[in-house]
């Protein structure tokens, strides 16, 4: 059967046009006129035989039509986007990253403009992620996860480090005669609810279970300690430049929290995420290195 599709320019017109809400938007993205943009939608919808916008040029808004046909364009661009990226292989465009977010804030940012200064034709697109990977569903080239394994077939593993626990707290929290944090606000994330007990049973270390306060989001109870809000029990990747500054203390050191940080990449090699992760591996190595 001889398909009928109109013209992809005129579909990437309309498509960008409706997910973004304004042609102005559209013509941004597409890296064209705002006037190119009108011709193509006008030209899909002399093809169709519809309308597929109404309203005022400065307040546009899809019609009946037009919300029928954009969630399935979306699709198909984002499919093809997909796979255009999986048979790629320069060392240009972008490169999707999924990684915790705690982590992305903490750890990977303040190193990420070595490995851009290195490689300025990639563009790291980091998404916010813990979940499971599965690289059959998603469309990211590289995951970064915490975790003790297996990690998912269909993935090449790069061991980046292991992960060292500990209690952090601001200095002003600390008193000389304060057995075991006793008193201290004890702060625990929603994210990772065995942190306290998990490290009680590493170290052998007993802690009152007295007052305390839950955060959605790590990366607030980590904020909240800084802030001397209490103590809350944190991997050292995370806190090693407060420990450095002053900011944070641990009062008991950090020992191993049986997990490990690791780069998890699609099996199918390409240049970009292969110098992504060997660049991650030689940051974490480094890391790894000066925290002995």
């Amino acid at each position: 059967m001889t398909r009928r599709i109109p013209s992809l320019n005129a579909l990437r017109a309309f498509e960008a046009a409706g997910r973004l809400g304004r042609m102005t938007l559209a013509a941004e993205e597409l890296h064209v006129t705002h006037s190119a943009i009108s011709r193509q939608v006008q030209h899909l919808q002399e093809v169709l035989g519809v309308a597929l916008f109404e309203g005022p040029k400065n307040a546009l808004r899809l019609t009946e039509a037009g919300r029928r046909l954009l969630p399935g364009l979306v699709s198909a661009f984002d499919q093809m986007d997909m796979a255009v990226r999986l048979v790629a292989d320069t060392e240009d465009g972008p490169l999707d990253v999924s990684c915790p977010g705690t982590f992305t804030m903490r750890w990977l940012i303040p190193r990420l403009y070595r490995f851009q200064a290195a490689h300025p034709g990639i563009e790291v697109r980091l998404t916010a992620s813990a979940g499971p990977v599965d690289f059959g569903r998603d469309g990211f080239d590289v995951a970064i996860r915490a975790g003790a394994g297996p990690w998912p077939g269909g993935a090449e593993v790069f061991h980046l480090f292991a992960e060292q626990i500990g209690p952090v707290l601001a200095p002003s929290l600390m008193r000389p005669a304060r057995p075991h944090l006793a008193g201290v606000t004890l702060l625990h994330a929603r994210t990772r609810p065995r942190s306290w007990p998990d490290w009680c049973a590493r170290s052998g270390i007993g802690i009152e279970d007295g007052a305390g306060a839950t955060y959605e989001h790590f990366y607030f109870m980590l904020e909240a300690a800084t802030a001397g809000l209490g103590v809350c029990i944190a991997p050292w990747p995370f806190v090693s430049d407060d420990i450095r500054a002053g900011r944070l203390v641990a009062p008991h050191g950090f020992i191993a929290g049986g997990q490990d940080y690791v780069a998890l990449r699609r099996q199918r090699r390409h240049r970009k995420s292969s110098l992504f992760c060997a660049w991650l591996q030689h940051e974490a190595h480094q890391f790894d290195a000066a925290s002995r």
